[in-house]
C-alpha cells in the first residue's frame, strides 16, 4: 500500500524550477535574437553592396550608394577592375547594443557599363 501524499508537501518546487530553467531560457532569447540580427544584417551587406557596385559600374558614387541601404557602423571597400567592380560592405552585429559579436559581410560584382571604359560602337 502506497502512502498518502499530504498536501503542501512540494511546497516551492516551482520556484526552485523557475530559478535553474530561467537563466537558460534567457540564454536561447539573446542567442535567438543575436542570430536575427545577424541575418538581417547580412541581408544589408549585400544589398548595399550591390547597391555599391551598380552605382560604381555606371561611374557614380559607389560609397554613397551602399551607404543609403547599409546598416549603421558599416566600412566600405570598392575595387574597379578592368571590366568589372567588386563591392564589399562588412557590418558589426552587436548584442544588446553595445557588445561586439560578430561582423558579417556581403559582396557584390557588376560588369562595367561599356560607357565607363571608354567602349563605344
Amino acid at each position: 500500500m502506497t502512502g498518502r501524499r499530504w498536501p503542501g508537501r512540494d511546497r516551492g518546487s516551482f520556484t526552485a524550477e523557475l530559478a535553474a530553467g530561467l537563466p537558460a531560457l534567457m540564454l536561447l532569447l539573446f542567442a535567438g535574437l543575436t542570430a536575427v540580427t545577424g541575418v538581417t544584417a547580412k541581408g544589408q551587406c549585400v544589398d548595399a553592396a550591390r547597391a555599391g557596385a551598380l552605382a560604381a559600374a555606371r561611374g557614380d558614387d559607389a560609397r554613397q550608394a551602399a551607404a543609403r541601404v547599409a546598416p549603421p557602423g558599416a566600412e566600405f571597400d570598392v575595387v574597379t577592375g578592368a571590366d568589372a567592380v567588386t563591392a564589399t560592405v562588412r557590418a558589426p552585429v552587436r548584442l544588446l547594443g553595445s557588445l561586439r559579436v560578430i561582423t558579417v559581410e556581403g559582396t557584390a560584382v557588376a560588369a562595367r557599363e561599356p560607357a565607363t571604359i571608354g567602349w563605344t560602337e
